[in-house]
């Protein structure tokens, strides 16, 4: 889903109220600066503040009095105040006096067509209470409701806190998915059976594991924060360990099932259906299926994939290209791994022709081939 569709861009650009660039010189021309560039992870999980560290550099060598400066990265609490605002304020222009920063995290769902962007209440926390204000002024012709904190801090926390729920309980789903598997139990009719309470309980799913950009690292942000105070945030690490075990996991279930039918990995055709991190988007960042399928090639099987959301994938220097999904496709195909359930795929179609599927979605829900025993779910 696009979050400004592309008729409202074409709008904006016919009647010159929008304008790309380039060039950070063009931001000592606007009143309002908003900064939102990738906060990764290291390999070490430590936060990575490089990009913002540079692009806050750019802001700080052109700040001028009267500047709004508002920062939307998800960062650890205390980044705005403890490590932008110094930064800035080396320009000799003081915040709440000269210029305004504030924190105003991005709310969007990818793909979640029951909550446009204007829909979703929007976060903001000033350093000063100027600042706040006039943040607020900003967004409120943007969005339906503002919702102020108290601080900087208190607005990266209530971000760090929204991801966080839901990387922990996701990783709930992914362990219970685990434990009906020992018990012979169908994890998807427990997690729908349980979703008919109507209080004090929310659904979530499992699957492959985690991916995108924001649940599998933002978390890591605040146990990252809490370590340097000699503080473990043990469900936080131990949610992210069970959802990094997520591809492995699979992998191994789908040896089983190769096995079972006396075929080697080494050599099998494995035919990945999805590299998109979640249905209906093109981004494939930090994408579980990425890990099954080079987990699988490292064993010796010849991986392909189709996606056609994402045509082109590059995994360490090699490139892959999406495959047409054809009966041959299909049919030949050893195994096939449903890794993300893009609603276009006919997965009645997928269980008809494919002699082995390993349905990590529940994608095949309501679809069988004949006796269904082709198919196998997590």
């Amino acid at each position: 889903m696009e979050v400004v569709p592309a008729e409202v861009l074409r709008a904006a650009l016919a009647a010159g109220r929008f304008t790309a660039t380039s060039s950070f010189d063009d931001t000592s021309r606007g009143d309002c600066i908003n900064i939102c560039v990738p906060t990764p992870l290291r390999k070490t999980k430590d936060p990575d503040v490089a990009h913002i560290v540079a692009a806050v550099e750019e802001v700080r060598k052109r700040l001028r009095a009267g500047h709004l400066i508002v920062l939307g990265s998800t960062t650890y609490p205390g980044t705005t105040h403890e490590l932008y605002r110094p930064m800035l304020e080396s320009s000799g222009l003081r915040v709440g006096e000269d210029f305004c920063l504030a924190f105003a995290p991005e709310r969007i769902d990818p793909g979640n067509k029951a909550f446009p962007l204007k829909s979703v209440p929007k976060l903001v926390g000033g350093e000063t209470e100027l600042c706040m204000r006039l943040a607020t002024r900003m967004f409120e012709p943007l969005f339906d409701e503002i919702v102020p904190v108290s601080s900087s801090q208190a607005a990266e926390m209530v971000k760090l806190l929204e991801n966080t729920f839901r990387m922990i309980n996701i990783g709930l789903a992914n362990e219970i998915a685990m434990i009906c598997n020992r018990l012979g139990l169908d994890v998807w009719e427990v997690i729908d059976a349980a979703a008919t309470k109507p209080y004090g309980f929310m659904k979530f799913l499992p699957g492959p594991g985690l991916g995108g950009h924001c649940i599998p690292v933002d978390p890591n942000y605040l146990a990252w924060k809490l370590r340097s105070l000699k503080f473990n945030a043990r469900f936080i690490e131990l949610a992210s360990d069970i959802n990094s075990a997520r591809p492995g996991w699979v992998v191994q279930r789908a040896l089983r099932i190769l096995n079972r039918d006396r075929l080697a990995v080494n050599g099998s055709r494995i035919l990945l259906l999805g590299v998109a991190y979640k249905a209906g988007v093109s981004d494939a960042r930090e994408s579980p299926a990425v890990d099954i399928l080079t987990g699988l090639e490292a064993l010796g099987a010849r991986v392909e994939y189709h996606d056609a959301h994402v045509p082109e994938l590059a995994i360490e220097g090699r490139g892959h290209k999406s495959v047409e999904l054809t009966d041959k496709a299909l049919g030949t195909a050893d195994l096939v791994i449903i890794t993300t359930d893009h609603p276009e795929v006919d997965y009645g179609r997928v269980a008809a022709l494919a002699p082995r599927v390993l349905d990590t979605r529940n994608a095949t829900a309501g679809v069988t081939s004949g006796s269904g025993s082709n198919v196998e779910k997590l």
